[in-house]
């Protein structure tokens, strides 16, 4: 049996210590017999994250678009940095107004699982950012530009309810992946121009910058270019996201799905990065060519990284080189 009252007759009653400052508490001097000793570690994964859950942002009625219109109720989960535990009170303050990264989780323009890529962004609040992921509309519920009006509905929301999530509402990104990508471009790119809803428009949507991962641009284009999957027949994810018809014979259609057709010269444009594998088997390396491109010709801010190898999201994007060409890209423009 252990001898605690033993222990506690050779050992003397001490009054606890009353200081906030971990440096200052006293170091406990003992080194058992084969314990090692690590010195020098730091808490080098950044701050503390708190996560709201099925945050509602809107609820849109019924549009008449396919054969059973139905309501929806939109929501986003909010992943919030904290200060830790035994902050000073100088450490919190800067924690009371954060720069925030929209969120938009590629799902083929379908129903999204919003918890997809939790661990990049769990990483990114770790460095200091709210990370919004927002859900939009699925195209079977309403296609283009729902999913683009509900981004920016999004975005005006965290701005009302910024004090409520200690976000700076005047350092906003939007990002997304694959079809969120391009969801983000669309809203981007259009800011509090059309297409849009008026809910919260006493809040403007424009951001500071965009991060378009692996995103569509150009939906006719999509099967000139290698690819594993159809994008023109009314039953894809692309004639879906144009109201369930054939992108090649409704190329009008397709027109308004084109964020490039959204910029212009005279026009300012948030700074822009890319990030595409040169091996992405479900939206084409050349979608973005396409829009980086024509962002150069246009002489817009943007930059473009090719993961060499690079699937749709995996092979080579899920590591500390891409996080970290995101972080620097976040730091220099938001």
């Amino acid at each position: 049996m252990f001898d605690h009252k033993k222990i506690m007759s050779s050992l003397k009653l001490l009054e606890p210590t009353p200081t906030p400052v971990p440096s200052l508490f006293p170091a406990d001097p003992q080194i058992p017999e084969g314990c090692t000793v690590i010195d020098g570690l730091s808490d080098d994964w950044g701050c503390q994250v708190d996560i709201h859950m099925d945050i509602v942002y809107a609820e849109r009625q019924p549009e008449d678009w396919y054969t059973d219109p139905v309501p929806c109720t939109l929501k986003m989960h909010i992943l919030e940095p904290k200060a830790h535990e035994m902050a000073t009170e100088s450490e919190r303050i800067k924690f009371n107004k954060l720069p925030c990264v929209v969120y938009i989780q590629g799902s083929a323009y379908h129903r999204q699982w919003l918890w997809y890529h939790t661990s990049r962004h769990v990483r990114l609040a770790e460095h200091g950012y709210v990370v919004a992921i927002v859900e939009y509309r699925p195209s079977e519920i309403a296609p283009f530009p729902s999913q683009a009006q509900d981004v920016k509905t999004a975005i005006r929301f965290l701005k009302k309810h910024c004090q409520e999530y200690h976000i700076d509402p005047d350092h906003m990104a939007v990002a997304g992946d694959s079809s969120g990508g391009h969801s983000a471009l669309m809203a981007g790119f259009t800011g509090d121009g059309a297409p849009d809803t008026e809910l919260y428009g006493e809040y403007s949507a424009k951001v500071n910058c965009i991060i378009d991962m692996y995103g569509p641009t150009v939906f006719s284009l999509m099967n000139y270019h290698n690819s594993s999957a159809n994008h023109f027949e009314p039953d894809s994810p692309e004639g879906y996201e144009i109201g369930r018809k054939n992108v090649f014979d409704n190329l009008d259609l397709v027109d308004s799905t084109i964020p490039m057709n959204y910029l212009s010269r005279d026009k300012d444009t948030p700074p822009v990065l890319i990030i595409h594998g040169d091996r992405d088997m479900l939206v084409p390396f050349s979608q973005s060519c396409y829009l980086y491109n024509y962002m150069r010709e246009l002489g817009k801010e943007v930059e473009f990284y090719k993961v060499k190898d690079g699937n749709h999201g995996f092979d080579g994007f899920n590591n500390e080189t891409i996080l970290q060409i995101v972080l620097d890209f976040l730091k220099k423009h938001i």
